[in-house]
């Protein structure tokens, strides 16, 4: 079994208001549970934008560490950008799987969001009637079409998808310098001499842009 969640909060610092599942076993998307949550601090009007939930939605909930043991159970938790709802839940027994990070290994060189992968796959699920993208059950079936779509072009295991998870993986924009915002991969092809110029000078590099660079620059 693998077991699919996602939270919304309020706001990228934290604060749960919302967590759902769904597991998949042998091949279908199953079990659905869903709850909001009475978050620890105020929900901010960026994040109120985009998933609709009010404090008065939330007012009266339990809090997540009461929510989230009906939860527990799964070997394998996957979410897209795993490392996220890892960091906002309370410590779940069992490997993580990130569909992001899959799915750069995967298909390199798109556009990594759910819903850009969930189109661009030309993938299709029934989702919710009462729910939008930006809800976390609604969000739930969307990761589980992809991961589904994953498993059938990769063939990996869940164990080799936990390994895929644990490696670094290739940064994709400049946040920083002459070229913030702009694709690595573009500058790659306009400007090597730049990522030349950073493996030799940045000595203190994390594991994602030495991947990254190694990449870019044919030595690996």
């Amino acid at each position: 079994m693998l077991r699919v969640i996602d939270t919304e909060t309020c706001g990228l610092q934290g604060g749960v208001v919302e967590v759902a599942s769904v597991d998949i076993i042998d091949g279908q998307i199953v079990n659905p549970m869903s709850d909001l949550v009475r978050p620890d601090r105020p929900i901010s009007p960026q994040a109120m934008a985009i998933h609709k939930i009010t404090e008065a939605m939330v007012a009266d909930k339990p809090w997540i560490e009461d929510v989230i043991p009906r939860y527990h159970g799964s070997p394998y938790y996957v979410a897209h950008n795993a490392s996220f709802d890892q960091r906002m839940l309370p410590p779940m027994r069992g490997d993580w799987i990130c569909t992001v990070k899959l799915a750069r290994r995967l298909w390199p060189g798109i556009k990594y969001s759910n819903m850009a992968l969930y189109k661009s796959r030309k993938l299709h699920v029934e989702t919710p009637p009462d729910l939008h993208h930006h809800r976390a059950l609604f969000d739930c079936y969307i990761t589980a079409a992809l991961l589904i779509d994953i498993m059938e072009n990769s063939g990996w295991t869940p164990e080799e998808m936990v390994e895929v998870t644990g490696r670094p993986g290739l940064i994709q924009t400049f946040p920083f310098g002459k070229y913030r915002g702009r694709p690595v991969a573009e500058i790659a092809d306009r400007d090597p001499g730049y990522l030349r110029w950073m493996k030799n000078n940045f000595k203190a590099m994390t594991p994602e842009w030495h991947l990254t660079l190694r990449h870019y620059l044919g030595e690996e």
